[in-house]
């Protein structure tokens, strides 16, 4: 099924002239212009440009202070409680 070919395409154009005359063509297009333009304003009005702010200061570095976490350590087992077992009677 190839490419169309120059001649079918100016064929094509001709018959769209045919149909819809040059009048009809190109109020489409001044139509489809304003109607770009008109988007354009819209999206501008809708969107200010925000205005340069400067850059929020950095927050001020604070120390926290606070007593250390005694933790057991690995070395030393913690001591084990026996398991109590119900005596048969």
């Amino acid at each position: 099924m190839g490419s169309f070919s120059a001649w079918h395409w100016i064929l094509v154009g001709v018959v769209v002239m045919l149909l819809f005359g040059r009048g009809k063509i190109s109020e489409f297009m001044g139509d489809a212009a304003k109607g770009i333009k008109a988007f354009k304003k819209g999206m501008a009005e809708d969107d200010p440009k925000p205005e340069t702010a400067a850059a929020p200061a950095a927050p001020e570095a604070r120390t926290i202070d606070h007593a250390p976490v005694e933790t057991a350590s690995a070395s030393a087992p913690a001591p084990a409680t026996p398991a109590q077992t119900p005596k048969a009677s």
